[in-house]
């Protein structure tokens, strides 16, 4: 390996001098010159990199790494650099396999594995993170941000239970760490435990956290532990301290739809609508305020705000978005103009609008071009449940019998009979005692913004994971019915659903529903799940006696579509038993009359070996 001469290595430093001050063009002709005389020399190549990386030949730069590393092929060096510049220009997938490289290269170097392990968990494999980074805290055991780069891949991976332990770990090494202190607030939160939570974020907020993002979460805390004056309080001091931050508004104005004196009326909306008055410039607000406008099914007021803001500056996010308001408006003609031009410009790599025009064109009875969309969109992303539910559809409509393969609404859709939990001597008994623990949880005054309740109420946070012994004896047993529920599935390696089960499951979402007298859920389906569910807990006279009132059923798309299906099955409930299906058929209830509510757990699954 050829060195630079003392006068190269002034030359050389001179160009670092230019790379500091942010000239690029001054730092690329030196370092130019210093390849000519020097093109043996690993620390020429790495500087001509550099010098390109900060001119934006991002391409040559590429060229220059791999010339500094056949030269040098264990410099630690040259492999962060590179590995970080092909992050900073988005090309996210090649930094991955340079961090691999490093950690191949360079076995006993801790900053090679935390690096390798913070590059493919940002590409999606929180496993192979989880490797890396645990042999990075092998080889550096006092290195915080190993230890903390690890909690992080922990929770992607779901091993909430570990990632708390370690959290805590790298805690007792930095104390004085906020976003240590916030992060663990989130695991905790995604354990079901908001009281712990609440205490991390305030030793968050006590070592000088004052990120908007946090305090967010800190709100979504307090939430979660029912303190709503709280809630209320911290919401409205975030959005007056950042008005810019379109999070903290959105939260603000779900609380106020959900649990304000007002809860569900356009009021809950208000703060909103001003915080963009008065900030007309903040782009991102707007979007965020028309994203909550479609959500609260205000399509009208979305889409004369979208006009505006295509006035002002057009972009395809906001052609695809105004494709939605004309949709849910009915202006079917008009919305496939729009969604034609969102397509045109998105060229098919956003798989939330391939799924939006499929819905169109479910809409408009080109059933066949939607089937077809949807196989496209699942090359993009094979495991979206919303992919899987819109072709479903089109494959009914179309009368394909890949439907009842995909479906298979007698084969993986049973009601089961759950047995008593440790510890109570009957279902009633027992049923009783989690009712008055679900009473408690049960505190809003309308229903969820982004949910499918329509007339009732949804608790709050995580059900799981709450210091509650009903609950706890509730999950346990439920475990133990759908382990004997997939045991019994057949096997199918090419089924989007049977080909990923396993052994067990683990929860990545719970809760419970109250629906009120004419309460429904709206058809929908799971997109955090693998396989979803109904437990129920408290049934109304009519839904008990076994009728079509308050039925589960499955298979009928949304009534938006305009589809006028019927459902392929219906489950009449049963206190004490568990509905299972997979997340991404359509299912929905059947309205009821009773004064009396329907109380159900209900929790979404992904398979767990």
């Amino acid at each position: 390996m050829k060195a630079l001469s003392r006068a190269q290595a002034d030359r050389a430093s001179l160009a670092f001098d230019h790379l500091a001050r942010r000239e690029g063009s001054a730092a690329l002709s030196i370092a130019r010159e210093l390849v000519a005389l020097a093109p043996e020399a690993p620390d020429a190549q790495h500087l001509l990199a550099l010098a390109l990386l900060a001119t934006g030949e991002i391409d040559a730069a590429v060229v220059a790494f791999e010339a500094a590393l056949a030269l040098a092929p264990a410099q630690p060096a040259i492999f962060a650099n590179y590995g970080r510049g092909l992050r900073r220009y988005g090309r996210r997938a090649e930094a991955g396999a340079v961090w691999r490289r490093m950690a191949g290269a360079l076995p006993g170097d801790a900053t090679a594995r935390v690096e390798a392990g913070l590059a493919v968990l940002e590409a999606g494999d929180a496993t192979a993170a989880v490797a890396h980074l645990r042999e990075a805290t092998r080889l550096a055991p006092n290195v915080v941000r190993a230890w903390h780069a690890l909690g992080n891949a922990l929770r992607e991976a779901d091993a909430l239970a570990e990632a708390d332990e370690v959290f805590h770990h790298a805690i007792a090494l930095d104390p004085g760490n906020a976003a240590l202190w916030a992060n663990l607030g989130g695991v905790l939160r995604l354990r079901g435990r908001s009281d712990a939570a609440i205490e991390a974020y305030a030793q968050a907020r006590a070592c000088g956290a004052n990120d908007p993002i946090v305090r967010e979460a800190e709100v979504g805390a307090l939430i979660d532990a029912l303190r709503f004056d709280l809630a209320f309080e911290r919401a409205e001091s975030l959005v007056a301290d950042h008005p810019e931050h379109f999070g903290g508004h959105t939260t603000l104005a779900e609380l106020r739809w959900e649990y304000g004196p007002d809860a569900g009326r356009d009021s809950a909306l208000a703060p909103f609508r001003e915080a963009v008055a008065r900030r007309p410039e903040t782009r991102e607000l707007a979007l965020s305020l028309v994203s909550l406008l479609l959500e609260t099914r205000q399509p009208g007021e979305a889409l004369e705000r979208l006009q505006r803001l295509r006035r002002e500056a057009d972009d395809p996010t906001l052609v695809a978005m105004q494709a939605n308001a004309l949709q849910a408006l009915g202006r079917h003609d008009e919305a496939a103009s729009a969604y034609a031009e969102a397509d045109r410009a998105l060229g098919g790599s956003d798989v939330h609008f391939a799924n939006a025009y499929v819905r169109h064109l479910l809409t408009a009875g080109d059933w066949a071009a939607a089937a077809r969309r949807a196989e496209a969109a699942l090359a993009i992303a094979p495991e979206h449940q919303e992919t899987w539910a819109y072709l479903a559809t089109a494959w009914r409509l179309t009368q394909d019998p890949r439907e009842d393969w995909l479906c298979g609404f007698d084969r993986f859709v049973e009601l089961m009979p759950v047995d008593v939990p440790r510890g109570f001597s009957s279902m009633p008994a027992f049923i009783a005692e989690l009712r008055e623990a679900l009473d408690a949880l049960h505190q809003a005054r309308n229903e969820p913004v982004r949910q499918s309740v329509r007339g009732g109420s949804q608790t709050p946070g995580r059900l799981f994971g709450r210091a509650d012994a009903r609950i706890v004896a509730l999950e346990a047993a439920l475990t133990a019915t759908i382990e004997r529920f997939i045991a019994r599935l057949p096997k199918d390696d090419t089924h989007p659903f049977l080909r990923r089960a396993a052994r067990s499951v683990r929860y990545t979402g719970s809760w419970s529903v109250k629906l009120w007298q004419s309460g429904r859920h709206a058809n929908h389906f799971h997109s955090e799940g693998w396989m979803s569910s109904a437990f129920y807990v408290a049934l109304p006279p009519s839904v008990a006696a076994g009728g079509d009132a308050g039925a589960l059923q499955l298979g009928q798309p949304p009534v938006e579509l305009g589809l006028d299906l019927p459902p392929r099955r219906i489950i009449h409930p049963s206190e004490g038993h568990l509905a299972l299906f997979p997340s991404y058929l359509w299912h929905g209830t059947v309205p009821f009359d009773d004064e009396a509510p329907r109380i159900t757990v209900a929790f979404d699954m992904l398979p767990k070996a």
